[in-house]
């Protein structure tokens, strides 16, 4: 079944037809989507330069702050641009590469927190058995596993997706 697609790109009608108010969703935006980069950056940068949060909670959370990062650039920079122009379109391409970033990392989040839950667990449950289980490699490759277990869940996303065919309206409208 070959996939018959006649949308090459998406108009994007955006939150807003009000300029004003897409001038204050603009700064909004762009302020909260740069405090959540600083604030992650400030915590990777804490717990790799602190030399008393070497334990594997902040080993996770460090990734966390990292997939957080990731997590936040991959939507919202475009968002925060369309407020800027008058044609908001993205291209069929750029909205299944938005589509897999979303599922990646929104995905890997998932199973890092549960990854952290584990950690917790084995921390109360087990706590003179801690160091052996959540030794430097086991947790190593637990982050492993949450990256490909993100990678499997959004290629299976995107391809279920990528053989749906497209051929209606190609516009995308949301009301603030």
């Amino acid at each position: 079944m070959e996939n018959k697609n006649n949308v090459s790109e998406f108009i994007l009608l955006g939150l807003t037809q009000n300029q004003d108010i897409e001038k204050v969703c603009f700064g909004l935006f762009l302020t909260f989507y740069t405090a959540i980069v600083l604030g992650n950056l400030l915590i990777i940068v804490t717990i790799k330069t602190s030399p008393r949060l070497n334990s594997p909670m902040y080993f996770f959370l460090s990734y966390l702050s990292f997939v957080d990062i990731c997590y936040s650039s991959v939507t919202a920079p475009k968002l925060i641009a369309d407020f800027l122009v008058e044609k908001k379109t993205i291209s069929f391409v750029g909205c299944i590469a938005q589509h897999f970033g979303v599922h990646f990392f929104g995905c890997t989040e998932i199973y890092l927190l549960t990854v952290m839950a584990y950690d917790r667990y084995i921390a109360i449950c087990k706590p003179l058995h801690y160091t052996t289980i959540m030794s430097k490699s086991v947790c190593s490759w637990l982050v492993l596993a949450s990256w490909m277990g993100g990678l499997g869940h959004s290629i299976v996303q995107t391809l279920a997706t990528t053989h749906l065919p497209f051929c209606g309206p190609n516009e995308m409208k949301s009301e603030l």
